[in-house]
């Protein structure tokens, strides 16, 4: 029985297309609409959890819009929980400034010279700087700043991610968790042991 997410990564992916993964020790899955235009990538996606110790049921909805260089320019998350609604607007500018909007406050902030936002719960975002560095073939190891966005409640922070890669997959270091991933041949997540697989 073939693989259809090994199958795309051995024949090349069709854009625009669309990614799901399924959580391998939780009730979440994740599906991304995602287009590609060189290094720039537009991607509108749902990540859906049932209540388990890790976190209540929620449903969390994203559109993210790189730059010509895989940049983070913009991303929009709005959460619902069965007690509220949340949603944020994250945004960098020509500067290197980030902006943190959620109807209520704004932060502006460089995040320590972050280009990428890192969803937790989320495969998806881990190929931002994987596809930025081309980590997907060459063998680099980089520590990545990143605007650190906590799921369901949307708390924002600054991180470092610590990416290893090599001809045995990329270690990803993260806040939250150590991992050997690997990736299709356009650096999209297929395996994330702990987190997700793709479907």
């Amino acid at each position: 029985m073939t693989n259809p997410a090994q199958d795309a990564a051995a024949t090349g992916s069709t854009w625009p297309t669309i990614l799901t993964w399924r959580a391998q020790s939780a009730p979440r899955m994740e599906s991304v609409r995602v287009q590609l235009l060189g290094n720039r990538i537009k991607a509108a996606g749902r990540i859906i959890g049932g209540e388990c110790e890790e976190h209540p049921a929620f449903s969390a909805s994203y559109d993210l819009v790189t730059d010509e260089n895989g940049v983070t320019r913009r991303l929009s998350l709005r959460t619902s929980l069965a007690s509220r609604e949340r949603q944020i607007s994250i945004s960098r500018d020509e500067e290197g400034y980030w902006m943190v909007e959620d109807g209520t406050t704004h932060t502006r902030s460089t995040f320590g010279g972050a280009l990428d936002v890192d969803v937790v719960l989320s495969p998806f975002f881990n190929t931002l700087p994987i596809r930025r560095y081309g980590m997907q073939h060459d063998s680099e190891d980089i520590q990545v700043p990143v605007v650190y966005v906590h799921l369901p409640d949307l708390r924002v922070r600054a991180a470092d991610l610590t990416y290893s890669s090599g001809p045995d997959g990329i270690h990803v270091l993260s806040p939250v968790s150590s991992s050997s991933i690997t990736v299709d041949a356009d650096g999209f997540i297929l395996n994330y042991p702990g987190l997700a697989e793709r479907i």
